[in-house]
């Protein structure tokens, strides 16, 4: 086994260790996965019912699961998602870039450039907030391709060229492929030179994660008999099954304990342990700035309702359409669980990386201004009609509160005034925001 660093009895491996995957979401991934071993015997097997049909499975991750399965006994969901999205030669963010409409899904900067553009003016305030240091790191968690970087730098070239001068861009994109593209489409503009391999030890500016954590492994939990019993991950002959057995670690308890939920008889839900190594390489990186997460997900109390989710909230993607059977085709899909944004507040809090805003991200785009670029659109040279209808239909779509319009977008600040925000985070009279026709 690799050398690991420990949060409390779940082993993390740093970056690059044997037996662990860096990697990302939705054209990018952490780069800090944290894995659990089996430390107690399982008890009987439970066939997933999934909509993956419990069809027997063949391919090459799929058989080393099942070694690894043979040789150690049933492991739990956290190391079952860490192999099939991270494994270093097959798992399934590694192999290839997966976002955009040719691939499995659509995140919101593949919905139109106007997003990275209100991304593009957080960064510039932020810069402003924090007294224009030089250089400004922008330390982006899978970037992917570069989609939301490339619309970010476009919008800085034409509107803050002096933050551009200063700005240096640092992905963390361990996927061999994705990180290929990124660094060719950032040649191809013109802005290679603006990419650092690695932010410093001690970098200012602006930590961007854009559906990053909810691609985190998460422990799988169930609520059984009066107690709370962990859902492993065995193999019955034909088939990955989920097996309840014990709480491979204390911490999972705890927490659940510390966010004030508790499983009703019968109800699933999920515990992200590996955010916590996540925000620990946070933490360290940042001296001082801003950590801004966009995701899917709410605060405990929602995201652990049973009846809105009685069986957890882990969901599988492949080619536009959504799955329920997170034990199915290993590395052929992606797999997510909503972010716990109350624990992921805590936890940041613990690492100095203070809670500043939390809201939605409908309101977080109008507040930054998402309308007010849709007006000037309209006086662009050149602009079509069917360009700026696009660009409107994309914008309703982000803000589409039974959609994209729900995520949440949460702030966090290290060594700054608590009360310095960007204006995606203060509220304001709504002026130009699209309404639907």
């Amino acid at each position: 086994m690799a050398d690991t660093r420990r949060t409390g009895d779940v082993p993390v491996y740093p970056l690059g260790a044997t037996g662990a995957s860096p990697g990302r979401l939705h054209a990018g991934r952490p780069a800090l996965i944290a894995t659990t071993r089996l430390g107690a015997p399982a008890t009987r097997a439970v066939v997933y019912t999934g909509g993956g049909g419990n069809r027997a499975v063949g391919s090459p991750l799929a058989d080393l699961i099942q070694r690894e399965i043979a040789e150690r006994g049933p492991i739990t969901f956290a190391r079952f998602m860490e192999l099939a999205l991270y494994h270093p030669q097959h798992g399934y963010y590694m192999t290839s870039v997966r976002a955009g409409r040719a691939g499995d899904f659509l995140t919101a900067p593949e919905t139109h450039p106007i997003f990275g553009w209100v991304i593009a003016r957080q960064v510039a305030e932020c810069w402003d907030l924090l007294d224009r240091p030089e250089p400004f790191h922008l330390v982006e968690y899978g970037p992917g391709s570069g989609t939301l970087v490339l619309a970010i730098l476009r919008y800085l070239s034409q509107n803050e060229p002096h933050l551009l001068e200063r700005l240096r861009y640092c992905p963390i994109e361990p996927s061999a492929p994705a990180r290929a593209e990124l660094l060719r489409r950032l040649g191809t503009a013109g802005w290679a030179h603006l990419v650092t391999d690695a932010p410093p030890a001690a970098a200012s500016g602006l930590v961007l994660a854009n559906e990053v954590v909810d691609a985190l492994p998460v422990h799988r939990v169930r609520q059984e008999g009066g107690e709370l019993r962990e859902l492993f991950v065995g193999w019955d002959g034909q088939r990955f099954v989920a097996v309840p057995g014990p709480l491979s670690t204390p911490e999972l308890a705890d927490w659940l304990a510390r966010l004030g939920v508790q499983p009703v008889e019968g109800q699933e839900t999920e515990v992200c342990l590996a955010m916590l190594g996540w925000l620990d390489e946070v933490a360290r990186r940042l001296e001082r700035g801003y950590l801004l997460v966009l995701d899917y997900g709410a605060p405990a109390p929602e995201r652990a309702d049973p009846t809105r989710f009685p069986r957890g909230t882990i969901r599988t993607y492949a080619a536009h359409a959504r799955g329920s059977d997170p034990l199915a085709d290993p590395g052929e899909r992606d797999i997510t669980a909503h972010v716990d944004f109350t624990m992921l507040s805590l936890a940041a809090a613990e690492r100095g990386l203070v809670p500043l805003a939390l809201t939605t991200q409908a309101e977080f785009l109008a507040q930054a201004g998402l309308g007010e670029l849709l007006v000037a659109l309209q006086a662009e040279p050149g602009m079509t009609a069917a360009q700026y209808l696009a660009a409107r239909a994309a914008a309703l779509h982000l803000l589409d509160p039974g959609g994209m319009g729900a995520f949440r977008v949460a702030l966090f600040g290290k060594a700054i005034d608590p009360a310095a925000l960007p204006s995606g985070f203060r509220q304001r009279l709504l002026t130009g925001v699209p309404l639907p026709e």
